[in-house]
């Protein structure tokens, strides 16, 4: 049963008599308790952060000193006491609050400074089972949200960096806060709270294996307030989630202007992208565009991987984003540099390119310390009206997969090696995609059409103009291997790639004409190879 809504006298100011200190994270709180307490306001605390007040000579009183209770059970209870919830809890203009309180002898609290248990922190070390457990705050929570429910009343702070201007009211308004500020911290308290049963909602989920569990929660602190989204008109901001994975959210920019919406967006594709290339198999770039590749390689040097991507499509590469699975050196730095490139991502950039990069001051040069796994485990999320659409990260790698010639010809192994490839790459462009490489680099893309067949005329049509942008009398496409995303439904978009030159293809099979395809296959005497794996990418 629902309580029954009683309308309260809510004043602007409050004054702030008493104050309740519990803070895992310490920073700043010395200088919060001898403020306040230079204010005469009365401090209470519990355990190490009583013991760190009290270190620093600011008179505190433990907070069994109003619950005549010791903490008991290893300080899993040493504030769930109605001393403390009736403190926090009661509504100051309500004549049987304040009959109740003086019946128990409670006393207000009129501020309560907490944070949590480091649960987040804890569960990203990979601590143990019993330790993550051990790490899941209750009093903490009970506490902030008892004091943001009342927060016509009492002030409830969760972030050091809020200490300032609490301090900064409390001094101009002679030890009382506005109702404004309050509800902020309310908002901002309510928040922590819900992300922290987040984060512990999602690795119980984990533990248990359930994969879909009744209710999913989705949660993420600010990193960066962005001046729009994806246009001028949207709003945006920019989330971490606190996943450990290498990327873009756990990179340091080391110069350049603030990344936009669309810069994290295309940046997260390209570095995922080149992340499909192991560091030890040599160097390998990628150049997005809009969140598609325009320019996929790898080489003997980053330097000749660069080149190599740049040529698919040297028009489009205008403005892209280049990821890298190795360190940035000079060569490849002052390749770059010659183009209006958004973004740089790497593991790692020397002093040398650091200092070619430097002299464009608006490139965003990020580094990661390393690449994420691609085969790792994860959740995508993406909004639909009214509901979320939660699935596994697509985490199947090539080397998972078991490929298999279904036509007469054999492929050679330079023809497997970059059907291999442009299926890595095809994983990384929107759906209908085909790819054609040659030489382990996309010599035409074509990306999210509504036919397979379009895709393919549109990647032999990039073809075409990179053979023109280079002044050469061969199209590039000729002997290359074709990759589609998806099976081909007809035998058109196969036909079509063999027209383009395509001398070998690689598709996850599984259509009802497959024969059809294999026959076309056949009759033109190329090789073809299915994966049994689609990659859609919508």
């Amino acid at each position: 049963m629902s309580p029954i809504a009683k309308q309260h006298v809510i004043p602007n100011l409050c004054e702030v008599k008493t104050a309740l200190l519990s803070v895992s994270d310490k920073t700043g709180i010395i200088e919060l308790a001898k403020a306040l307490s230079q204010k005469g306001i009365k401090l209470l605390s519990t355990g190490g952060t009583a013991k760190a007040i009290a270190n620093a000579g600011i008179p505190v009183e433990d907070v069994s000193s109003i619950t005549n209770f010791p903490e008991i059970m290893d300080g899993r209870v040493k504030t769930l006491h109605p001393s403390v919830h009736g403190g926090l809890l009661a509504v100051r203009t309500d004549e049987s609050h304040k009959q109740a309180m003086a019946e128990q002898g409670i006393s207000p609290i009129d501020m309560a400074v907490i944070n949590l248990y480091p649960f987040e922190e804890t569960i990203a070390k990979g601590a143990d089972y019993d330790t993550c457990v051990e790490n899941i705050d209750i009093g903490g929570p009970a506490m902030i949200r008892a004091a943001a429910k009342n927060h016509g009343f009492v002030n409830i702070i969760t972030d050091p960096a809020d200490y300032a201007e609490v301090l900064e009211q409390l001094e101009a308004h002679d030890n009382q806060t506005t109702l404004e500020l309050r509800k902020r911290l309310a908002h901002k308290a309510f928040a922590r709270t819900a992300s922290y049963d987040t984060a512990i909602s999602n690795w119980f989920a984990n533990e248990v294996g359930s994969n879909m569990p009744l209710h999913r929660s989705v949660a993420g602190t600010l990193a960066a307030e962005m001046r729009y989204g994806e246009n001028p008109h949207q709003q945006a901001g920019f989330y971490k989630t606190g996943d450990n994975r290498k990327g873009v959210a756990t990179a340091t920019q080391l110069q350049g202007k603030q990344l936009s919406y669309n810069n994290i967006n295309d940046t997260d594709a390209a570095f995922e992208l080149v992340s499909e290339f192991k560091p030890e198999d040599g160097p390998a770039v990628a150049i997005i565009k809009h969140a598609n590749p325009c320019g996929v390689a790898r080489g003997a040097t980053v330097g000749e991987a660069y080149k190599k991507a740049f040529a698919c499509d040297t028009v489009s590469a205008f403005g892209g984003i280049i990821a890298l699975n190795q360190t940035l050196d000079a060569t490849s730095a002052k390749q770059i540099v010659e183009i209006f490139t958004e973004v740089i991502i790497a593991p790692e950039a020397d002093e040398e390119a650091r200092e070619i990069i430097a002299a464009k001051k608006n490139l965003r040069l990020l580094v990661t310390g390393g690449l994420p796994d691609p085969s790792s485990k994860g959740l995508s999320v993406k909004t639909v009206a009214g509901g979320l659409l939660v699935q596994d990260r697509d985490a199947r790698v090539i080397d998972d997969l078991e490929l298999k010639v279904v036509t007469k010809v054999q492929p050679t192994d330079a023809q497997l090696a970059d059907m291999r490839f442009a299926f890595q790459v095809a994983k990384h462009v929107k759906s209908n995609a085909i790819v054609y490489a040659k030489d382990l680099a996309t010599v035409g893309i074509g990306a999210g059409q509504m036919s397979r067949l379009d895709s393919s005329r549109i990647a032999a049509r990039k073809a075409v103009d990179a053979m023109e942008a280079a002044n050469s009398q061969e199209l590039l496409t000729k002997g290359s291997a074709v990759a589609s995303d998806a099976f081909f439904p007809f035998a058109d978009g196969l036909i079509s790639a063999i027209e383009a030159g395509a001398t070998c293809a690689i598709q996850p099979g599984g259509s009802m004409r497959d024969d059809e395809v294999i026959a076309a296959a056949d009759e033109a005497g190329i090789a073809m190879v299915f994966t049994g794996t689609r990659h859609f990418r919508h």
